[in-house]
């Protein structure tokens, strides 16, 4: 078969392929944590439609090599904020993560004692060209569990700084909308 454009355009990509700028980012904070869930959509540029791993379980039989699936694993989700003059997203972030421990005392607030209590949940929607919602994963007991830093330097007079949140998680699911139903992460 000889390389058609129009074949490929109109067959591969009918739609004209998802655009990864088109997404926004939910996050719940536990109480005691400053609520900034409306501005975290807005100061979030960067984030990430969840990865997952299954091991593999080798079992050699006669000398041949045998693999079966073993457990299901979540990486980090990472996600990138802008950092405005009054740090507020940041200050949220460290507070929630300084209650889970705290840097002098290494304790955790009596006010997040319990996991469900400083763990929780957010969203990640991807949208379409329209504006529509084409899939939502929810991240299920989240908290930050990396905060990185923020690079100062006299040669950044023309930029915003960011800095990235890293989230550890038990598992994600898809809640919205999907084709198939609900997808267990």
């Amino acid at each position: 078969m000889a390389f058609n454009v129009s074949e490929f355009a109109s067959a591969g990509l009918p739609l004209g392929g998802a655009r990864p700028s088109l997404f926004s980012v939910i996050v719940d904070t536990p109480s005691g944590v400053p609520n900034v869930g409306a501005r975290f959509n807005f100061t979030c540029s960067a984030a990430e439609i969840p990865a997952s791993s299954l091991s593999v379980i080798t079992q050699r039989y006669y000398g041949r090599e045998v693999k079966f699936a073993g457990t299901r694993t979540f990486a980090e989700w990472t996600v990138t904020v802008l950092n405005d003059e009054d740090f507020a997203i940041r200050q949220a972030m460290e507070t929630w993560s300084n209650l889970i421990n705290s840097h002098q005392g290494n304790l955790r607030s009596g006010q997040l004692a319990t996991n469900s209590s400083y763990r929780t949940t957010a969203l990640v929607t991807q949208y379409g060209k329209t504006g529509v919602p084409l899939r939502t994963y929810q991240f299920v007991n989240i908290f930050p569990n990396d905060i990185s830093n923020i690079a100062l330097s006299w040669d950044n007079g023309d930029a915003i700084e960011t800095f990235t949140v890293g989230f550890a998680y038990d598992y994600w699911q898809v809640v919205a909308p999907s084709t198939t139903g609900i997808i267990a992460g």
